[in-house]
């Protein structure tokens, strides 16, 4: 089992990526668009990601643009990308 500090640092991550894809995960669960079960699963996905600090530099650079700037894709290395781009598409 990852650690606290590790769950964390994804925990953080996926809601990051969900906000630089223009996705309210919180809204897509009320929705019924994603299951409130599912977010723990991305959480855990994200922690076997070979790549977080890619990850880190590409939120960054999003982060750096504005909240207008949503990322068309989810980079190719994310563990979450089919459920990101689902979502974004909806």
């Amino acid at each position: 089992m990852p650690s606290q500090n590790t769950l964390r640092r994804h925990a953080a991550l996926v809601d990051r990526m969900a906000s630089a894809r223009g996705v309210d995960l919180e809204e897509a669960v009320m929705r019924g668009q994603l299951a409130v079960d599912a977010l723990p699963d991305m959480v855990l996905r994200c922690t076997g990601c070979a790549n977080p600090e890619g990850c880190e530099g590409f939120l960054a650079e999003r982060e750096a643009l504005g909240a207008d700037h949503t990322a068309p894709d989810t980079p190719y290395y994310c563990r979450n990308a089919g459920v990101f781009d689902d979502l974004g598409r909806r």
